[in-house]
Order: structure tokens, then sequence, then C-alpha cells
């Protein structure tokens, strides 16, 4: 029997020919990630191992995120002790503020992801990483202090689930609602302890920022991992951000006789933006059911590790350029990145966010998780580009929160009200997703 890109993978790193789904196996780690939430918990951990050194310096990214710049006291101390564990252990890949960002997007920028690897991270969004064409994935933070001290994670091996995108994509369409109608196809709890393996037609036309949103959001559906295949869009990432890691590369593909959990065939000809409606990324309508409700916002966020690319800002200044935020609603849009931020800046995007009306700030995780720079008052509603739409996600679990792509949150935020892109004035009437690719 053929194997699946996950089982492959997996196999390779526990130094066996074959794995089945449920077989609990232990693999050698290529790379291991925490942040501010999570790494003090997992040096807590470390430190009762009783050893003194981790196991390769090197393969450990250490990223404050979350509530940094420091939101208050007790942010400035979970970032402290992360910052000295680092200097102490010898810590390669520690990013300060100012140098660093959103460690979803920080880790494929900096070149240090490629094809067939083993990533691990202490949060749940590290599956980004498999558009790749690696397993990655999200553990606790007492599992990475063994990662740290042994370099190896035990894992039982996934069923995989495949999903086949074909037709053509739409005007206006992006990853993100790929995923959303995945999600509302599947349920929240639809592919759990599931890879979810993405391929067909459309996948290859999309380019890796859509890619990684896809990925992103796998944790959404109750995955494990999510993966694409490795195609000359992927490599000609690569070649860009990681060809220092070429001689490590282990591209695969899935045996013709994989066995799956199950297939899913996903024609996207019809398919507009979709919007997911409070309080669940499974609850999605099509962006055209909005207008008769007239559902009006109070917030507009555009950033997030889901949506926080040069892409989306692209997208949104192309839409706001000489228009103007309404009136009653606040636009916040943060680069996922440092870089991120200085290419915006070198292109003239954050002149013309700002003059719109928007509020720009550096590279945080932020408002995504209630944490600042956007948190909901009661009653206040939100059109996000993340990824959560959970009560009390952003803020007051009072607080509502619709989830969509960052065209759909840039015509928002210039109506006042949930909206589509085309209700805008003078819209461009070609589309191509590529033409706002890096």
């Amino acid at each position: 029997m053929g194997m699946t890109m996950t089982e492959k993978i997996l196999a390779a790193h526990a130094g066996l020919s074959e794995v089945k789904p449920g077989e609990l196996i232990t693999c050698k780690v290529d790379l291991c990630m925490a942040n501010d939430v999570t790494a003090p918990l997992a040096i807590k951990e470390f430190r009762k191992i009783g050893i003194s050194k981790v196991f390769d310096p090197e393969k450990i990214v250490l990223v404050p995120s979350h509530y940094a710049p420091n939101k208050d006291i007790q942010a400035a101390e979970q970032v402290k002790i992360m910052r000295e564990f680092a200097r102490e252990m010898g810590i390669k890949h520690y990013y300060e503020v100012g140098r660093g960002g959103i460690e979803h997007a920080l880790v494929p920028e900096e070149g240090l992801a490629y094809p067939g690897m083993v990533y691990v991270g202490a949060d749940s969004h590290t599956c980004t990483i498999g558009a790749l064409g690696c397993f990655s994935t999200g553990i606790g933070s007492t599992d990475l202090a063994a990662v740290w001290a042994t370099g190896e994670i035990w894992l039982r091996v996934p069923e995989t689930m495949k999903f086949v995108y074909t037709g053509k994509l739409p005007k206006w369409v992006t990853g993100k609602d790929l995923i959303l109608a995945t999600i509302g196809k599947i349920s929240v709890s639809g592919a759990l302890y599931r890879a979810m393996e993405f391929t067909g037609p459309v996948i290859h036309e999309l380019p890796m920022s859509d890619r990684f949103t896809m990925t992103n959001m796998v944790i959404e559906a109750g995955g494990k991992n999510g993966v694409m295949p490795v195609d000359e869009v992927t490599l000609n990432f690569l070649r860009r951000h990681a060809p220092h890691t070429e001689d490590k590369w282990l591209i695969v593909e899935s045996d013709p006789d994989a066995k799956y959990h199950s297939v899913w065939e996903i024609d996207c000809t019809n398919l507009e933006p979709l919007v997911a409606f409070p309080h669940s990324p499974d609850n999605v309508h099509p962006v055209s059911e909005t207008a008769s409700l007239n559902i009006t916002v109070d917030q507009v966020f555009i950033g997030s590790c889901t949506n926080g690319k040069i892409e989306d800002l692209r997208i949104a200044a192309r839409l706001l350029k000489g228009r103007k935020v309404h009136q009653n609603v606040r636009l916040i849009v943060i680069p996922a990145t440092q870089r991120i931020y200085m290419q915006a800046m070198q292109e003239g995007l954050l002149e013309v966010l700002a003059e719109a009306g928007a509020t720009i700030a550096v590279g945080t995780c932020g408002p995504c998780l209630g944490g600042y720079f956007g948190v909901l008052a009661a009653g206040e509603r939100c059109l996000s580009t993340s990824n959560r739409n959970f009560i009390g996600r952003m803020g007051s679990p009072k607080g509502e929160i619709f989830l969509a792509n960052s065209a759909v949150a840039a015509a928002t935020a210039v109506l006042g009200r949930i909206a589509h892109p085309e209700e805008l004035d003078g819209v461009p009437q070609e589309w191509s997703l590529w033409e706002f690719a890096a």
C-alpha cells in the first residue's frame, strides 16, 4: 500500500520504511518554535529535566509576537524570560521586536522552512508552514521542552483527508475563501487529528501567500497538519527565501494507491467571497447575502498570520486609494513582519492606508487573540482577516467577529457595513491574485 505525503515525511524522520495511520512513532525534529506566551512555560519545564543545554541552538526559533511590543509589565516579564533563555542557550534564531513579527509569517520569510522537514511549534497555527510541502504542527509547551532536550517528538500518524479544488477561481476569491468554504463543508471538527492535503488545478494556480492562508487555518477544522505538493510556485519561493537549505529538501508526492480517510472535490467555479459569521469559522455565508442584512461594523482588522502579508496590504491599498474609512469605523492594519512593514512602506502602501484613515502597527498578533491594539468592547462588531471568531476571541465575549478576505475587509471599512468589493465605485475591472503576489 502506498503512502500519503504526510506519511512519507513522518516515515523518513522516524527512520522507517513506512508508517500507517494510528501508529505511534518518534520523529527527529528539524526545527521548533515558541513565542512569548508559550516559551516561558516550556523553559520552566525544560529546567525540570535537569540538563544544561538544548539539543541544537540552531534548530530553535523564539519570537515575541503575541503581546509584543510589551503590552504591560506581565508581558515584559514573559519576553524577558524568553530573551534571557535565548542568550543563555546561544539560540541563533531569536527575533527581537523590530526584527521579527508574527512567527508563522516570519519563519518562511527568513528561509528557515523547507520541503520534507518536520517542524513543530508551541502555537496552534504552526500548521501554516505545511504549504511548503513539509510536516508542520502545533504542540504544547511541555512537549516542546522535551523536544529542546532530545530533538525528537512522539506522534500518532494521522489519517489524511484529500481536498481537490477544480474549476476556475472567480474574481475576488482568494485562498481565504477556499479554506472558509472547506471548513464550512466539513465543520470545525471535520478534520480532527487528520492531515489535510490540498491539491488540484486551482491550488497550483495559487500564489504562495494564499497557500499559506489555507494551511494556516487547518487547525480551525481540527486538523493535525496541512500539506501541499511542491510545484514550481513553491520552488520559486524557496529559491528566493531558502536557497541555502536546498541540500536538505525532501520533495515527496502521495502515491497513486495511497489510502485516504476521505477525498473531497470542490468546484470553485461559482464560489464567491465568503464571510464567517459569529461565532465559528464554519458558519460561512456568501458576501452577497450580507447586503440585505446591513451588518454594520465598528472595527475592521487587516492583519494576523492568516492575512497580514504584503499581498493583503496591496489589495487593501488598491481598494482604499482615494477613499476614506467610514466615519463610524476603526481600521487597524498590522503587517505580519518587520520586512513586510518595510516593503509596504517602500511601495507607498502605508501612506495610502494612513491617508484613508487606517491605524498601522508593527508586526504583532495584537487584536487577533484579544491581546491589545484593537480589543473589542461589549456590543462591538469587527470584520477581521484573522482565523478565529469564537466568543471572546478579540475581547469582550459580548462582541461579534466576522471573518473574510482582505478585499472584503477594505470594502467594509469604506462602506461601514460588510460589503462586496464590487459595491465600491470604480473598483478594478481586472482581478488576479498574481498581480498582488510578491
